[in-house]
């Protein structure tokens, strides 16, 4: 499974477009939003949070985790970088909103699950793409 998302998804346009992606759907405006229909799931707001930075911190790790003649424990400090640029992207996003999207609002628990997802993306990272030491 690592190597078919190596192959496909491990490299610098996935990460960018899914980096865009995100500012593009946290900058559209309240009214751009879809409604409530007559089925909601409950805090799916906040899946969607998870996942959008989760996906964040996971596919520039996925990129990094490509790049040839970077040993582990300088890719673990990448990962971390990563983690904190996402948490700091996932802020960053939830202010914007506040301040100069019309229609949005600011939400704490929006951040959480920004810091949330980002958090598990890097202990995903950590367990299935950093190279296992093949000498003990």
């Amino acid at each position: 499974m690592i190597p078919f998302l190596k192959k496909y998804l491990g490299n610098i346009y996935s990460s960018i477009t899914w980096s865009l992606i995100i500012g593009v759907l946290c900058c559209m405006p309240g009214s751009m939003l879809p409604g409530e229909t007559h089925f909601t799931i409950p805090q799916f707001d906040k899946l969607v949070h998870i996942s959008m930075f989760g996906g964040f911190v996971f596919l520039w790790n996925l990129y990094l985790s490509t790049r040839r003649g970077i040993r582990n424990d300088r890719l673990l400090r990448l990962f971390f970088l990563v983690f904190i640029l996402g948490v700091a992207y996932g802020i960053g996003m939830e202010y914007m909103q506040k301040y100069y999207i019309p229609g949005r609002d600011y939400d704490e628990a929006d951040i959480i699950a920004d810091m949330l997802g980002a958090g598990l993306a890097y202990g995903l990272s950590n367990i299935l793409l950093l190279q296992k030491d093949r000498d003990r």
